[in-house]
């Protein structure tokens, strides 16, 4: 859990700050191509007006512009030409420009049903102007230049946007390890606490057991208030129940941990075998609520894993099915491959479990209604399925439930295979 969180501050640092770094760089390469086209359009429309051998002024030393442009004009080479093509007039003594180059430039320009475009071949931007003569002027601007600064704008910001995206993963993986660390203290001391606690809850609950029993081996005490003796041995053995559960969790919660990562003996299971095992283990308590279980397990499926708490995982998905299924319906029990992982799923047709109830179902203590609680009949304290939530995650996988009028409800848990 507490990996995840750390996980979600360092994306929510990443993205907010490369969302407005790429929006800054982003906007000063929008700006600096803007500009370019801006002088660019300006030299082309001036090239297109007045004296063809007019050279474009630039702006001047002192901030003015000799012309009244707004814009640095380009040397920008003009050409008159007639409909066929046929070069009438033009400034290439200004302007050195290859013959071949500029039959194609005109070619195209002629061809084309615009008044403006770019060659990219050539790097060359050009507008044509229809005259009163009936010729065409030409204006034509090599872009290479400007294509050039343009292509190392965009690699500069594309460096200082990595650069500085790095920068921040390793500022933001400390921080978020220095913001975590009071969740990560008060967790840790919570697991301790339950842990603690649970340890020593099992000492007095073992001497009130001990007594009850002796208590009701004695022949002196009047029949009528033995069942005080019986209910206090009952709740002394819930309460055991629970001190288990309670410790089992823990050990799930510490084994998701670096520091526990040894709670779990690990080995070879044959997941399968297990499977089976707690299939035919819960078919004669199936038997007495007027049910069955159908078991559809693929044989030789291995999980690198603990061989108990895999168990106590099948065996809490069938337990759980069994007690809530309706009269006459089946439990299916599925354990297949897909892919790199394995899937256990168990189905039940019970009472559907809302939605706003599934998103919590394995939430500790939760139940949906009192049909779930240990007072409605079918015990537990709602741990069940916290803690099998815990077995799948310490062994890298997952689990989840999905609850239908149709399908009816399903518990699933995805394992790595070995």
């Amino acid at each position: 859990m507490l990996k995840k969180l750390r996980h979600k501050i360092i994306l929510v640092i990443m993205l907010l700050v490369g969302v407005m770094l790429a929006g800054v760089l982003g906007g000063s390469v929008i700006s600096a191509r803007q500009a370019q086209e801006g002088i660019l359009g300006e030299s082309l429309d001036k090239s297109l007006e007045g004296n063809i051998y007019r050279v474009p002024n630039i702006v001047d030393a002192g901030g003015g512009v000799r012309d009244g442009g707004s814009h640095a004009s380009l040397l920008v080479l003009s050409v008159d030409i007639d409909d066929e093509g046929g070069i009438l007039t033009s400034n290439n003594s200004m302007v050195t420009i290859d013959a071949d180059v500029l039959n194609d430039i005109v070619t195209t320009v002629l061809s084309s049903q615009e008044d403006s475009g770019t060659i990219p071949d050539y790097h060359v931007t050009w507008k044509r102007r229809l005259k009163t003569s009936g010729a065409w002027r030409l204006a034509i601007a090599d872009t290479s230049g400007l294509d050039t600064a343009f292509e190392k704008l965009v690699i500069q910001n594309s460096v200082i946007f990595t650069i500085a995206m790095v920068t921040l993963f390793v500022l933001a993986w400390f921080l978020s390890a220095w913001l975590i660390r009071p969740v990560q203290q008060a967790w840790t001391q919570q697991r301790r606490f339950v842990a603690d606690a649970s340890h020593e809850l099992k000492t007095p609950l073992a001497v009130i057991l001990a007594n009850t029993q002796i208590l009701a081996r004695d022949e002196s005490i009047p029949q009528d208030s033995r069942r005080w003796v019986q209910s206090t041995d009952d709740e002394a053995r819930h309460m055991k129940a629970l001190v288990e559960e309670l410790l089992e969790l823990a050990r799930t919660d510490e084994s998701q941990t670096e520091e526990g990562a040894n709670v779990l003996h690990r080995e070879d299971v044959d997941f399968s075998e297990l499977v089976e095992d707690a299939a035919l283990e819960f078919d004669a308590i199936a038997f007495e609520k007027g049910s069955e279980i159908k078991a559809e397990i693929a044989p030789g499926i291995h999980v690198q894993g603990d061989r108990e708490w895999l168990a106590r995982l099948a065996k809490i998905f069938i337990d759980n099915a069994c007690k809530y299924t309706q009269v006459g319906q089946a439990v299916t029990v599925r354990l297949w491959r897909d892919g790199k992982t394995c899937k256990l799923s168990v189905n039940n047709r019970g009472n559907v479990i809302a939605p706003e109830d599934l998103e919590h179902i394995f939430d500790r203590f939760y139940r949906t209604d009192k049909a779930r609680s240990r007072q409605g009949g079918t015990g537990g304290f709602g741990l069940g399925l916290a803690i099998a939530q815990g077995i799948a995650k310490s062994h890298k996988g997952d689990i989840a439930a999905t609850s239908t009028e149709a399908e009816g409800t399903t518990f699933t848990a995805t394992l790595p295979l070995a």
